[in-house]
């Protein structure tokens, strides 16, 4: 991305000094760079500080099987917020900020499968910083309003439309679809989803 992660490493480490664990929210818009934020924020954290563990829960591992899509008649929808099992989710996340001396199993999405992997990573009593990434994290709707107050610093990615179009045509013809297939995909579900992101999301704690 580019930008100077300084002020937000400084942030964290601010907020790890008063409290046994931090988790820190990365919200945005498909295509926003989310994935790409978070991964970077580890690293300096842990440049910054090598006893300062850190590790990452992507909301993604909680997306509904296909399976479950299909008898319900929404894997069209795929990535909107009825499709991700908000529950499980909502649990695990108490469950890392109460349970910080216990060993905790957490789901990962495989893009290129194209399902959740239970079990995938494991949220240790050593990693007291806890990035946590997802589209609807600072929605402001039932069920994902219940989410205020379970995160301790929450960020969210600002990009413009245009650019999130172009990531996004650019994902699903790297998924192998041709051109035509690909913007299809983007217009109809996943610009849905942009809008509906960055209409409805509550204010973060810091824009980025």
């Amino acid at each position: 991305m580019g930008e100077d992660l300084t002020p937000l490493v400084q942030r964290v480490r601010a907020l790890a000094a008063a409290r046994p664990r931090v988790v820190v929210a990365v919200a945005g818009a498909p295509g926003a760079g989310k994935s790409t934020l978070v991964e970077q924020l580890q690293g300096a954290i842990e440049r910054d500080d090598p006893a300062l563990a850190c590790t990452v829960v992507p909301m993604d591992g909680f997306h509904f099987d296909n399976a479950v899509l299909d008898a319900r008649g929404q894997r069209a929808r795929k990535g909107m917020p009825f499709t991700f099992d908000f529950a499980g989710y909502h649990a695990l996340i108490r469950r890392i900020r109460d349970a910080a001396n216990t060993e905790i199993a957490v789901p990962l999405f495989d893009r290129d499968l194209d399902l959740a992997r239970a079990g995938a990573r494991l949220v240790t009593p050593q990693h007291r910083v806890v990035l946590t990434e997802g589209n609807y994290l600072l929605l402001d709707e039932a069920p994902w309003s219940a989410l205020a107050g379970c995160f301790d610093l929450t960020v969210f990615l600002n990009v413009p439309d245009a650019v999130l179009e172009a990531r996004l045509v650019q994902r699903w013809r790297d998924h192998g679809y041709d051109e035509a297939g690909a913007r299809r995909r983007a217009h109809d579900n996943d610009m849905v989803n942009v809008a509906h992101v960055v209409q409805r999301s509550r204010e973060p704690d810091l824009r980025w």
